[in-house]
């Protein structure tokens, strides 16, 4: 306004954050950071502390986003983070370990497979980001399986032939002819539609409770006191549950549509038990 007084753009405040909801990103940073430092102990040949730092790295993953959760703390930028954190210490550690550990035998070839495995793992993320987006509502026994091997999960997977050479020695499982097709297996599995077990969403019936806490008890014991094998037999049977798991997730597909299909013809018997002429006479009879 000509001759008048300018109203003044004040900074726009931002408001300010307690430290409670500070803590999941604060948990985010720790786990990405130890991902990365796994790179560094595979840098030195320190394989026991890489495999250690990943697992390490994974543990941190499953327990920021229950703090975000259990703190009212859950954001965008936490969610942005925390996928930017995996792909880090799930897509580009792993691979980096691999090349390092037996990959780098193969020249080139061993590179390509390298980028291959972080590759697949930043697709599987951006899926797992936009699997709301434009798809249509899944059935709730549907939520008790993942799309694909998860992140974390691959990459521990993905540190299987380091753990088996660490137990039994080298030989077969640091060959790059071993290796390199096992990674592009995992690479594989996590961009594919191979429906996997989400533990989270399991319900453990009453009778299962106490010898599950029993097997729990005797895994830890057998972790401390034999890690390397005990880590090989875990691969190995997650390995093993994902026929079992696609086998499950094509029982209980068949199952809900056996229901559907149920209700649809007791719909239709209902609807053809009616005289069609009914409303017409009641309309007559008015």
């Amino acid at each position: 306004m000509a001759g008048g007084i300018r109203p003044i753009n004040r900074p726009r405040r931002f408001k300010a954050l307690s430290l409670t909801r500070l803590v999941p990103n604060v948990a985010t940073l720790m786990g990405m950071c130890t991902g990365l430092t796994s790179i560094r102990f595979a840098m030195q040949d320190r394989w026991e502390a890489a495999v250690a730092a990943i697992l390490i790295a994974g543990i941190i993953d499953g327990l920021d986003g229950r703090l975000a959760r259990m703190l009212n703390a859950s954001s965008r930028f936490g969610g942005e983070l925390d996928s930017l954190s995996d792909f880090v210490c799930f897509g580009v550690a792993p691979a980096m370990m691999l090349y390092f550990w037996s990959l780098h035998e193969l020249g080139p070839i061993g590179w390509a497979l390298s980028l291959l495995f972080a590759v697949c793992m930043s697709l599987r993320l951006a899926r797992f980001n936009t699997q709301m987006l434009g798809e249509p509502e899944m059935p709730t026994w549907a939520y008790r399986f993942f799309t694909g091997v998860p992140a974390p999960a691959a990459a521990a997977l993905s540190m299987w032939p380091i753990v088996l050479t660490l137990q039994f020695g080298e030989g077969l499982f640091d060959s790059p002819y071993f290796v390199a097709p096992y990674g592009v297996l995992i690479a594989c599995l996590m961009v594919s539609r191979l429906p996997t077990y989400s533990f989270k969403k399991v319900k453990i019936p009453r009778a299962w409770v106490l010898p599950l806490m029993l097997a729990f008890g005797a895994s830890v014991a057998f972790l401390v006191s034999s890690p390397w094998l005990t880590l090989s037999a875990i691969a190995a049977v997650y390995l093993i549950s994902m026929p079992l798991s696609y086998r499950s997730y094509r029982r209980m597909g068949v199952e809900n549509q056996n229901e559907l299909d149920k209700a649809d013809e007791e719909d239709d018997d209902g609807e053809s038990d009616e005289d069609p002429n009914e409303g017409l006479n009641r309309v007559h009879q008015n």
